[in-house]
Order: structure tokens, then sequence, then C-alpha cells
């Protein structure tokens, strides 16, 4: 349990790839619809629909193996449970930040904010070291730049810094903290997992609007004991549960020929997409309602890929991921490099090439996802990575 899962990696690492790709399509424009979000009521899913959830998945398959690392190392359970809070919080303050300056617009030198918002991530949560005496201070002074950013911040109808909704990252915060905490105190009986995901399959169905505009059930207790827990609707927390139980099931396999958990991988997705097409019958495929078909259509890919790349690993033909390698093992970095170049898009105010187009556009986008993997690649070859 404690080698590390070169599939899981490869997973995440495409996952995070076909994310910074499909966030560049602002910048093109007539990119197939099949690329692109659908709409709320658009019965259906694009590929931008399908990255995010599949990274919550990857998400959730990651935390068995990086607490039971801690488990093996002698760590106590205090000491788990305070490192699950602090990376919910780093994910959280980051969410925060990146949502002020997206979601209402800002007054001031836009641009220079947010280079200096990636600056101060940098500084605070820097894989620095050990033992390094000078991360302290670049620490201290990463979190005081945070704390003056968000004191000086006006949006553009002059509102101070806010809460607001958490973003992206504050979701993989709140459902990090979510499933790892549930892996704890199920560790002993890890069988009350798969009933935990069965519940919170219920809760969606019952509370997300019906194909007729209904709701099933709607309000009830667990679904308000949800909402309390920053679940929502639990897709997220479906997803990331989903990804655990398959890293469980893995190693409930790991005795198994190649072939045979290959074929029973492969049967998992097959049994999800059913399931998915069951609940499609009452409730429409929408990533923005977070219908459960959606979770389980998404669920099915996520097995089948990964079933694939678990194959790949053990035959040792995985020498086609190295370029793309550190979108696996800098995941966040390669995120955070984008607002890089948001700043210098902001300060330089170009106007999209209008040749920018259909296939073309979409070239570009290709090109703009490589530029940062090699970019997380320079920083980590200096020392610089993300680490939460």
């Amino acid at each position: 349990m404690n080698n590390r899962n070169l599939a899981i990696d490869i997973f995440r690492g495409l996952t995070m790839t076909l994310m910074v790709f499909v966030n560049e399509f602002w910048k093109v424009f007539n990119v197939p619809h099949w690329l692109e979000h659908f709409a709320t009521l658009e019965d259906g899913m694009g590929l931008s629909d399908i990255v995010f959830p599949m990274f919550l998945f990857a998400m959730g398959m990651s935390v068995p193996y990086a607490l039971e690392r801690r488990i093996a190392k002698g760590y106590s359970t205090e000491s788990t449970v305070r490192h699950i809070i602090s990376r919910t919080f780093a994910l959280l303050v980051m969410g925060a930040f990146i949502c002020n300056q997206e979601s209402r617009g800002m007054a001031g030198n836009r641009a220079l904010w947010v280079f200096l918002m990636v600056v101060g991530f940098f500084l605070t949560w820097n894989q620095y070291p050990k033992d390094w005496k000078p991360a302290r201070w670049l620490k201290t002074a990463g979190v005081l730049l945070l704390l003056v950013l968000a004191l000086v911040y006006r949006s553009a109808d002059g509102e101070p810094f806010q809460g607001l909704w958490w973003g992206i990252l504050g979701q993989i915060g709140w459902m990090y903290l979510f499933c790892a905490m549930a892996y704890l105190l199920c560790h002993e009986r890890k069988w009350i997992i798969p009933l935990l995901w069965i519940v919170l399959c219920f809760v969606n169905l019952s509370t997300v609007q019906m194909r007729d505009g209904s709701i099933w059930i709607g309000s009830n207790f667990i679904a308000d004991l949800a909402g309390a827990l920053q679940l929502g609707k639990c897709y997220g927390a479906i997803m990331g549960l989903g990804g655990m139980m398959l890293t469980l099931a893995d190693w409930n396999l790991s005795g198994r020929k190649a072939s045979q958990r290959m074929g029973i991988g492969l049967a998992a997705a097959a049994v999800l997409a059913v399931l998915g097409m069951a609940a499609h019958t009452g409730w429409i495929v929408s990533k923005n309602l977070g219908t459960l078909p959606w979770c389980l259509f998404v669920m099915a890919i996520s097995v089948a890929l990964y079933t694939f790349l678990r194959f790949l690993e053990r035959k040792g033909w995985t020498g086609w991921f190295k370029p793309l390698a550190p979108a696996g093992t800098a995941t966040l970095t390669v995120y955070m490099i984008p607002y890089l170049f948001i700043a210098l898009w902001v300060a330089v105010n170009p106007t999209p090439a209008p040749w920018l187009t259909g296939w073309v556009g979409v070239g570009k986008c290709v090109l703009m996802a490589a530029v940062y993997i090699c970019c997380a690649w320079g920083l980590t070859k200096a020392g610089i990575k993300l680490k939460v």
C-alpha cells in the first residue's frame, strides 16, 4: 500500500492536462460543442463537463494511499487530522482568492494583484527542502503578502474581499476533508464507505430537479445535514468516495491476474453505465444541476480509464506519459501557472485573434496546455513546487 501507484499519477496527470486545456476555450472562437460545457437543462455532457469530476475521482483514489502511508509511518490520529485540516484550509484560501478576482471583476490593477496572488501562493505553500532555515521567513512573507492583497482588494462595485463560493480548489478542499475524515472514521470498517456512497446517491436523487422540473422528495434531514457539511447536492462526495472505493477494490484484487483485474474493472464500469442509464429515465445528464446520471456516467468513464492505465502500468507501457508527468506529480503547480499568463493577458489586454476559431483555436489551447506543463517542469527543477 505504501508504493506509489503510477496509474493514479497518470490518471491525475491526464485529467489536469485536460482541465488546463478546456480552461483555455474562453480565448478562442467556435469550439466544437462536444468539447464545451453543456447548458444547464441540455441533456448531455461535453468534455469540459467531465474533467473536474474526474479530478475529484482521482483525489478520492489517492486518499487511502496518503493516509495509509501516514499510519504506516506511525503518525497519530490527531496529527493526521491536523494534516487534513491544514490541506483543506490551504485549498479553501486559494479558492477564495481566485474566486474574488474572477467572479466580480476588480477595481485597480488586476494584473498586478493576480500576479502577486500567485507569488503569495508559492511563497506560502512551496515544497521547501526540509530543515532549510529561510523557508520559515519565505512562508511568513507569503502569508503577509496574501493578507495585504485581501485587505486592499476591491471589486468593480467597491466591495471588499469576501468568501463568495469556494471555486474549483475550494470544492476540492471540502471534498478532500469529507473523504479523508470518512476514511479515518471507517478505517477499521471499510465496508461502511460503499453504504455511505449509496446514502449520498439517495440525497442527490432526492434534492436534484427531475426531468419534469419537480423534486422527488425535497428537503429532508439527511439532505440538510449534507448542506451543513458543505456537500451541497453531494455530487463531489459521490465522485470522491467512488475513487476511494476503486482503490479499496484494487487492493482487494491485488492477487488476481492482470487480465482478470482488467475484466472486473471493465465490468464495474459497465455496471455504472447501466445504473446511469436507469437514473437517466428520471433525471437528465447535467453538470450544472449535478444530476446522478452525470455522476454515474463520469464514474464509468473514470473506472474504465483507470483500469486500462493500470493494465498499461503492469505491462510497463507507460513511457508515453513522461512528457505529461508534471501534471501528475506537480498537479497544483500546473493548475496555478495559467494565472500568471492571465495576469500578463490582463496587463497587455490584447484583442483575441479572429482566426483562432474552430480546430485552429483548439490547437492553440493544446499548445498552451503544453506550455503550462513545461513551465511546471522548469519550476520543479528549480525547486519550486506547490504542495499542500
